[in-house]
């Protein structure tokens, strides 16, 4: 087992990475710009070093001066979050050079999951079902039309390297591929330096279904359930809860099995992601994440099992601590991401938290790197917490988020707590019966 283990990250999932480590009796090491000095994984980890200034390209994305760090601290192995590096086949290429375990998959499977193209040709081949689409890049305008007439529409346009809905661009006829197929490639060029494109069918009213898999990385994996994560912004997730409510047990076995052989197939070792769209009974991959995801803790929370912990033991060469049949599910589980936000227009909100306060109570966590007199950065993610809560079912859980939400105090900045409290509100949160499109709609229609 490793002796000390640097975390290449900051706020809540860096403090998270540190309580495991030291629930392991392992030497934690905090990397921080010189905006985060005061910031609370500086305070917790047992060491820290400054990295360098503000921006995360001069900080948490600087590659030389991690693996200094690392270096200097005399870390064997680094845990690198989500976000930033954590999906960087580049950087866990460098570690391995340097002889410092990469808490996470080799970088062969970053890079084939990170490019969309690579990713679903591999899924097709290890029998993931995939949504139907270009068989790779669309190099120009005309080929962009023929996928169109062949497929249908509406069709979408995707960055091959995107990711969080940029380079994204939706085509609901012939007359708009024009617009959404030099728009996406702009946007990903932009974003991304690369702007290559791929076509897929759109999907009316699906649901974002995602399966937690692990592997050892010698031919052994499993897969913990899926997590529901179809009410969205932007592309981006606000609330997800495990299992997902319109999901049968047989239905989970099946895909969930799919899935585990596919990772197992290619030995792909420690925690990942598989991602579908799912409508009418039917499951489309879209994307495989080859990280810890933000959402993680439902799944810990219905199946008792630390998945950084585990992370950790399999990054090390030991075995997971769990087979396939050891693993049931245990409630319902539910997670809010609590941003610095102004609403009605989610405009970033950094500032001093003047009071604050954490609900408490059985069930209920929450995950967050903020404290009463903390200033939160301009510089970064706006998610400056995550509040999860575990009932014995849905109806439970939901009361218990109702409940912690009553009692969490973030004063001094905008926050969107207030977005959760109304959303509770509505029949198709308390039902489950929505999908990717509703909280858009919602949003239009309540928060002008």
């Amino acid at each position: 087992m490793f002796d000390k283990i640097l975390i290449a990250n900051r706020g809540e999932i860096a403090l998270r990475v540190i309580r495991a480590c030291r629930e392991m009796g392992i030497g934690s090491v905090a990397v921080h710009s010189t905006a985060d000095a005061d910031a609370m994984h500086v305070r917790m980890a047992d060491e820290s070093v400054c990295i360098g200034p503000p921006p995360g390209t001069q900080s948490y994305l600087s590659i030389p001066a991690i693996v200094s760090a690392c270096e200097i601290t005399g870390a064997q192995a680094i845990h690198p979050g989500y976000g930033f590096l954590s999906e960087n086949a580049n950087f866990a290429q460098i570690l391995e050079d340097h002889q410092i375990t990469f808490i996470g998959p080799s970088a062969e499977h970053i890079r084939i999951m990170g490019d969309k193209i690579t990713a679903k040709e591999t899924a097709k081949r290890l029998g993931i079902p995939v949504v139907p689409g270009s068989d790779g890049g669309v190099p120009d305008l005309a080929s962009a039309r023929a996928i169109g007439e062949e497929f249908g529409y509406p069709v979408i346009v995707k960055a091959t390297a995107g990711g969080g809905g940029r380079g994204m661009k939706l085509a609901k006829s012939a007359a708009e591929m024009e617009s959404a197929f030099s728009t996406a490639r702009s946007e990903a060029k932009a974003a991304f330096g690369n702007d290559e494109v791929y076509i897929e069918k759109y999907l009316g009213r699906p649901r974002h279904i995602e399966i937690q898999v692990f592997g050892d990385g010698k031919g052994n994996a499993v897969h913990l359930g899926e997590r529901d994560c179809s009410l969205q912004r932007r592309h981006q997730k606000v609330f997800e809860e495990a299992p997902g409510p319109a999901i049968s047990p047989e239905e989970r076995a099946r895909i969930g099995k799919i899935c585990a052989d596919a990772v197992a197939e290619i030995d792909y070792i420690g925690a990942g992601t598989v991602e579908f769209l799912y409508e009418d009974g039917e499951f489309y991959f879209i994307e495989m994440n080859t990280r810890l995801q933000v959402e993680h803790p439902v799944t810990e929370a219905i199946f008792g099992i630390d998945l950084v912990r585990e992370q950790i033991r399999v990054a090390a060469g030991l075995p997971m601590s769990f087979v396939q049949d050891d693993l049931r599910i245990n409630g319902h589980a539910i997670e809010i991401r609590i941003n610095a936000e102004k609403l009605p227009k989610f405009s970033p909100s950094p500032g001093r938290i003047s009071q604050y306060h954490a609900p408490g109570g059985l069930g209920v966590r929450m995950d967050s790197a903020i404290y009463d007199g903390y200033t939160i950065p301009p510089y970064y993610d706006s998610l400056i917490g995550k509040l999860i809560v575990h009932g014995r079912d849905r109806p439970e859980a939901l009361a218990r988020l109702g409940r912690a939400l009553s009692e969490l105090i973030v004063d001094g900045i905008d926050t969107t707590i207030p977005l959760f409290g109304a959303l509770l509100q509505e029949k198709a949160v308390q039902t489950g019966d929505y999908n990717i499109h509703w909280l858009e709609k919602w949003l239009d229609a309540n928060l002008e």
